[in-house]
This record gives structure tokens, sequence and C-alpha cells, in this order.
């Protein structure tokens, strides 16, 4: 214990620095602008910034990478509470309160106690986290080859399970992935694969082209697929004097400031999306110990302060099996993952020995982070939430040439930008058709770490296939892995899984349906209207629309089959 806080404290030498304290600020900022911009999120953010980072030294580089991510988590409860738009998916929940809230003139507590909560239970995520990983980083030694197969494997497998509607879907993303993640050098006999006597495959896809394609490309096919109107509302502003929060409001929010700080910090431990998984749970948990339960839905104020509690704190523990395992159990630290391979470090158990540097000072940057973070947020929301009066024939062409700059400084290689624009409108059809990425994007930094334990160990055992079952561990984790393929079977799905009408989703987090106000209704005439308009306008070639897609949707099946199979 006591050599951690030393540690901990020479980590706060090398984060202390001028340059790291810069770069920790720029990711903070960076990362609550990406939050408060509905539709982008951390997993585009991170994605389309690796580039900005290859002139960085590694601790500076995931410093700022890191600020990104849990800068995109205080930024995104900003549009949830303003304008009842998620900046990013674990803000979903707190538009349920926190929308309530600003409609009756109390957006400025909710966006304090936000800001509160997130700092308090990022606080004790970090310290739950300096405590934690070097014990286990210490157990992981023990794992073999046949163990960080199975691990991976389990990971893989309950992450495509909770990122989609379908495991079916998600499962086939992830064979893609891995097929994608094959071609280039052979790892193990140094032939090359799948390449086709092309010079620019032989380092195989680039992870840079197919993140930004898919993220951050096929977001604005998206954006520009859907018409504009159905997000121009306007802003709610509070003013400075109106951000503090009551005696009564901080009363209300201690305690489910701590119960999701400590509900979210387990939950992160977790392979799937652990802050939406963690922002749901505690939500779930505040309604149901609640005296007064009837106000949620209504803008009860612990709806807000749990669940945002929860989402930061998930996010901090999410950072240990990433530097202790090398494995990342969501879609932002896969990204993570991705940059520290770039910058030429390999997480895992050996890492906080060998990068004690980075380790140590990445883990000091995030507190030193969040007090940034509790600074930024407080004073400065209406100047964020001026953001989302950018209009997107503006800001789309800025997100493509940011994407294609940003691309091409990677490898100055025009291949890469091609590569990219290839998986942007591969994400458009994904996204259009019902597909996950993030399956696709895991399965793609995983696959090679997967093929060289699974060749490793059957090298070690002699061809011999019982190694993974003869060994406890790596049993233990096949047979978790198999419980969770055979859970769509049975019909038991967890509460954050999505489903048909009525299925996993727990009734307490319908919210009562609200009574508009003037202003509403007449935006949504104008929007029904609007809605009108576009349906006469392809009513005249909606057959021709309807058979193309239904041709194209036989191809894209017999494709995902071939691809499968082969």
């Amino acid at each position: 214990m006591f050599e951690s806080l030393q540690h901990l404290i020479n980590g706060f030498g090398i984060a202390g620095t001028v340059q790291n304290l810069l770069y920790c600020l720029i990711g903070c900022v960076v990362g609550t602008v990406i939050g408060v911009l509905p539709g982008i999120g951390p997993i585009a953010g991170i994605a389309l910034l690796i580039p900005a980072t290859f002139g960085l030294n590694p601790t500076s580089a995931i410093i700022m990478l890191a600020g990104i991510y849990y800068g995109a988590m205080y930024g995104g409860s900003t549009t949830s509470i303003l304008l009842n738009v998620p900046g990013e998916t674990a803000s979903v929940i707190t538009c349920i309160d926190g929308y309530k809230m600003a409609q009756r003139g109390r957006a400025g507590p909710a966006l304090a106690i936000v800001a509160i909560g997130s700092f308090i239970a990022g606080t004790i995520g970090i310290f739950g986290l300096v405590f934690l990983a070097p014990p286990l980083a210490e157990a992981a030694l023990a794992f073999g080859p046949p163990e960080y197969f199975s691990l991976m494997v389990f990971g893989f497998i309950v992450l495509s399970n909770v990122t989609g509607k379908s495991l079916l879907k998600s499962l086939m993303m992830a064979i893609i992935g891995l097929i994608i993640g094959t071609i280039g050098i052979d790892p193990v006999t140094g032939d090359a694969r799948f390449t086709y006597g092309s010079v620019s495959l032989l380092g195989g896809i680039e992870f840079v082209a197919v993140a930004i394609g898919l993220f951050g490309i096929g977001e604005v096919l998206v954006n520009v697929n859907q018409p504009s109107e159905l997000l121009d509302q306007g802003v709610l502003m509070p003013r400075l004097r109106e951000l503090y929060p009551s005696l009564q409001d901080l009363k209300r929010s201690i305690g489910p400031i701590l119960r999701g700080a400590v509900s979210g910090f387990g939950i992160g431990l977790v392979p799937g999306p652990a802050p939406v998984i963690a922002t749901y749970s505690s939500y779930m948990i505040e309604r149901k110990i609640s005296k007064h339960p009837e106000e949620f839905g209504k803008g009860a104020i612990e709806g807000v302060a749990g669940p945002e509690s929860a989402n930061n704190s998930a996010c901090q523990s999410a950072f240990i099996p990433l530097f202790v395992l090398g494995i990342p159990f969501a879609p932002p630290t896969a990204i993570l993952l991705g940059a520290l391979l770039i910058h030429g470090v390999s997480p895992g158990p050996l890492m906080i020995s060998q990068h004690a540097g980075l380790f140590w000072g990445v883990i000091a940057s995030m507190y030193i982070g969040n007090i940034m973070l509790l600074i930024l947020n407080l004073p400065l929301v209406p100047l964020f939430a001026n953001i989302l009066r950018i209009t997107k024939r503006i800001l789309l062409p800025l997100v493509i040439l940011f994407c294609i700059t940003g691309m091409y400084t990677v490898n100055n290689s025009v291949f890469d930008i091609w590569m990219m624009l290839l998986f942007g409108a591969m994400g458009f059809l994904m996204r259009k058709w019902a597909y996950e990425g993030a399956p696709l994007l895991l399965a793609l930094v995983l696959g090679p770490k997967l093929e060289v334990a699974f060749r490793q160990a059957l090298m070690i055992s002699h061809g011999d296939f019982g190694v993974f079952v003869n060994r406890p561990i790596s049993m233990v984790f096949l047979l978790a892995t198999i419980i969770f393929l055979l859970i769509p079977l049975f019909k038991i799905s967890p509460p954050w899984v999505g489903g048909d009408e009525g299925k996993g989703e727990p009734e307490s987090f319908d919210p009562p349906p609200p009574s508009p106000s003037p202003i509403e209704r007449g935006r949504g005439e104008k929007i029904q209207k609007i809605k009108e308009r576009r349906d006469l306008e392809v009513q005249s070639s909606r057959f021709n629309v309807q058979d193309l897609e239904r041709r194209l949707l036989c191809l894209k099946e017999s494709l995902v089959f071939y691809l499968c199979c082969y």
C-alpha cells in the first residue's frame, strides 16, 4: 500500500511537468467538446486525435488521449440536460431527469451536481486503480498463452454480446475484424498473407484508418443522410450565478454519488460498455431505494447524480484490465490499446515494471484532469453549449477535412486515405443495416494477439488442443464464454442488452410521458411538417428504393456469409 502511494507521488512529479499539464488540459478540453457534440463520442474522438500524438512521447500522448476519454464523459451530460440529446451513449439516462430539471429552470444545479459528482467518483476510481492494479498485475504473471487466449475469447464474446441488439450480427462483425487482422505479415512465420502482391498491405490494414473511417467518416455520412432540422433546437443557457446547487440538493446527492462511484468502479472491471451499464444500474438502484420514487422521471436530482457518478467511476476502473492484462473491456479502451501499441508500449502484467513512469504518470494525470474538468465544467458550460450553434453545413466538412489530414500524417500514404474512405462507407452501411462497429474494431485490435497466444499455446503443448481445458483458469474462461453464447437461446437478457420491445429493459427506466410546452408543440409540428414533405418527395420512387434495398440486403448477407465461411 505504502509502496503504491510512493509510486503515485512520483507519478505526480511526472504528470506535473509543464508539457504534460498542457497536454492533459488539451485532452480535457477536447474531450469535453467531443462530449458536448451529439453523436461523436469518445470512440471517434480518440480515433481522430491519435495522429496528432505521433510527435509526442508515449507518456504525453496517453495522458492527452486518456483526458479525451474521461473528458467526453463529463461533456456528454451537457447536451443531455440542456437539449435532451445525449452527447454519448452513457448519458442517455441523464436525459430522463436532467432535461426535466432544465425545463423547470434548474439546469444550473443539474450541471453543477454532474461536475461535483463526477469529480468525487473519478477520485474514488483513481485511488481504486492505484491500489488494485499492482496486485492484479502480480496475479496476471501466472497467466500463460492458454489463459490469455481463453481470457481474450471471453472478453471478445461478452463485448460482442452487449454492444448490439443482435448477437449474430455482432459475431459477424467480429469475424470480419479477425479476417482483416490477418492481412499482412504473419507474426510467427513472417510470410505475407492476403496482400495480393500489394506492398501497401504488407503492414496490414492501418488501425487508425479503420477507426476514423467507421466512427468519423461514418458518423458524417449518417448526419448528411438525415435532415439537419431535427436537431435545430434552442439551447437553455444557465447563467454563472445559477450554476450552484442548494444545500438541500447537495444533501440529496451525496448518497447517490457515493453509491454510483462504488457500483460504477465494480462494473468497469467487467467486459462490455461499462459506462452504459453503470448508468443504467445506478439509476435502477437509486429509484428502488428512494423514499420518493414517484419523483424519478420528473426532475429528481438523484437521477442525475447517481448515473453520472457511476459513469465516470467506470471510466477510471476500465483502465485496470487495459494496463494490467493488456485486454480492453470496452470500445474506447480498445482504441487506447491501439494508441499504446502505436507508441511502442505493450500493456500487460509487466507494464508497471517496464513502463513505470508512463503507468503512474497517466494515473496521476487522471486526478489532475478531474480537477481541471471540475474548474472547466462549472463556469464554462455556456461556452461549451455555444458549440451546438454551429450549423452542420460548416461542422461536417471541417470534420472530413480533419479526418483526411490526420490520416495522411500517419504514414504520408494516400493508400491509407482510400482505406479510411472505404471503411467510412462501410461504417455508414453498417449503421443503416444495424450492424455494430465496435466488435469489428475490437477484433482488429485483439485478433493478432489472439492468434499469437493460440499458436504459442499449441506450440507449448505440441499441438494438443487439450491444453485449453486441462488448465483450470483457461477452462473457467471457456466455460464462461459458452454460457454467454447460450444466454440468447434461453431468452435471458441483461437489462443493458437490446432486443424486442419490452424485453431486456427494466420497467423502471420508462419515464412518464411529459406534457409538452407550447414551444415544444410548435417544434414538434415543424418537425412533423418536415417529415411529411420528405415523405412526399420520395413517394414516387419508393417502390424502386425498396426493391434496391432488398437486393442489396440479399447481396450483403451473401457476402457476410461467404466471408465467415472463408
